[in-house]
């Protein structure tokens, strides 16, 4: 009876490139803040990354298909006071991206899809409620316009953007600095890391920690956590000898990890990217020359090696590809946007195949840009896995969406509730007939408004044709 030596996987021979010269995005001045974000956010439309910037805090935002040398007068999105700490693109809509900042705000961002004549100063909206720096930002998987910032406060705060309301604040769950926050699939549990070396489970409309494990690393370095598909987690940290790490842990069963992989002494961190469709988990140190992935699977020993992309120059930080922005007909699986000192350069991991077809195993259904629930819906505790897309046809990002920001009003002019009789206008109050003329001049105006904006938009697009047209 033959015994098979070698584990059967179609992950085993995923091979990583770095793109083509001409491919990559040439001449941004990549930020220096020393903060271990990733720098760089991607969706399929647009490519974001921090940048240096004097007399407060800036970042790019470029098309995908503008490769090359990028302008030095190129328009930045420029709001903030201090350096851009975070930007997290919104899943829900690919034109929205949310930016962290050291002077204590978070701010959120219409893009048009045609490049702007002059910098992004307006924010759709600015948050303000934290009292310290801030340092992280996730959207919610499934909610609409739901945002989750964390701060030097060591506060979690949980946004609707839609609304600028404070919908959850956790104040009192983390005592130092918090590192990393991560979703589960559904939104409905938070994993943490914080200063004091523990990780968390928290369920954030209760405001209470569901389960959590003191020094999952031994290392004094920072931690990072992501959860899995099936609700595992997977933490990056550092041994007492300064090994790196990558832990699996079940969270029904938090003393012992149930694999532990360990590395290399370098004391960058470790950054996971984890890929739910095929349960790959990648690894970018920040100041490192090479990507680590591992496939994640039932059967011991759970974490399995698979390959390492390697490069010359260190990484100052990286951005990751959702599954819809890849190119499905080259066998893409995942595509990195890896920062240096000057550009950014991508790097495209496929899984090599004979046939041209559309290679189902590889592509499951993944989430959409269609959220599965409002944000109250969430509030109130209804959890919904995401809305999931076929890319059997390739992914098209679908035009412009505006995001409306309706600000709930203090001062609410609503009469009291209860029984009343009825009156009709001519003898209201006198208070009463100045509010609705208030209010139906208020209504005219905004219509003009919302229509002279959309004849400005109109003209920008055409004025974008004729120098297209001309060059």
């Amino acid at each position: 009876m033959s015994r098979r030596v070698v584990r059967q996987s179609k992950f085993r021979h995923v091979f990583g490139q770095a793109a083509k010269a001409d491919q990559s995005y040439e001449d941004i001045r990549v930020s220096k803040v020393t903060w271990d974000s990733s720098f760089c956010a991607v969706n399929p439309k647009f490519l974001a990354i921090i940048v240096e910037a004097g007399g407060g805090g800036a970042f790019i935002v470029l098309p995908l298909a503008k490769t090359g040398r990028v302008d030095k007068n190129y328009p930045l999105v420029t709001g903030h006071t201090a350096p851009v700490l975070d930007i997290d693109w919104c899943p829900h809509n690919d034109n929205v991206i949310a930016s962290a900042s050291d002077d204590t705000t978070v701010m959120v961002w219409q893009i048009p899809d045609y490049t702007p004549m002059r910098n992004i100063t307006e924010p759709i909206i600015t948050l303000e409620g934290h009292s310290k720096r801030v340092g992280i930002l996730s959207w919610h998987p499934t909610a609409r316009n739901v945002l989750l910032s964390a701060g030097g406060d060591n506060v979690i705060i949980i946004w609707n953007v839609g609304t600028g309301e404070v919908l959850l604040s956790l104040d009192d769950v983390h005592p130092d600095v918090i590192h990393s926050v991560c979703w589960n699939s559904n939104g409905s549990l938070l994993a943490t890391t914080c200063k004091d070396k523990t990780l968390r489970i928290i369920d954030p409309r209760k405001g209470q920690v569901v389960a959590e494990r003191a020094r999952p690393h031994e290392g004094a370095r920072p931690l990072r956590a992501v959860f899995t598909a099936d609700g595992k987690l997977l933490s990056t940290g550092f041994s007492r000898m300064s090994e790196r790490q990558l832990a699996l842990w079940d969270p029904n069963n938090f003393e012992e990890p149930v694999a532990l992989q360990e590395m290399d002494t370098s004391n960058g961190v470790l950054l996971p990217f984890y890929d739910r469709d095929s349960s790959i988990v990648y690894l970018c140190g920040k100041g490192d020359s090479s990507i680590r992935y591992f496939e994640i699977t039932d059967e011991p020993p759970f974490v399995h090696y698979l390959n390492t992309f390697s490069s010359k120059e260190p990484q100052r930080g990286m951005g990751f590809m959702p599954k819809r922005g890849l190119d499905v007909s080259k066998c893409e699986i995942a595509r990195f946007y890896k920062l240096h000192e000057r550009k950014c350069e991508p790097i495209v991991m496929t899984v090599p195949r004979k046939s041209d077809l559309f290679q189902d195993d590889l592509y499951p259904d993944t989430p959409g840009p269609e959220p599965a629930l409002e944000a109250d819906e969430w509030l109130s505790g209804q959890d919904a896995e995401p809305v999931l897309i076929s890319l059997r046809d390739g992914y098209v990002p679908p035009k412009h969406r505006e995001l409306r920001v309706t600000k709930r009003n203090i001062l609410d002019v609503r009469p009291p509730a209860g029984p009343r009789r009825s009156q009709s206008a001519s003898d209201a109050p006198l208070s009463q007939r100045t509010l609705e003329t208030l209010l139906e001049e208020i209504k005219a105006l905004r219509e003009q408004v919302q229509a002279q904006e959309q004849r400005i938009t109109a003209l920008e697009n055409m004025l974008c044709e004729l120098v297209d047209g001309t060059d």
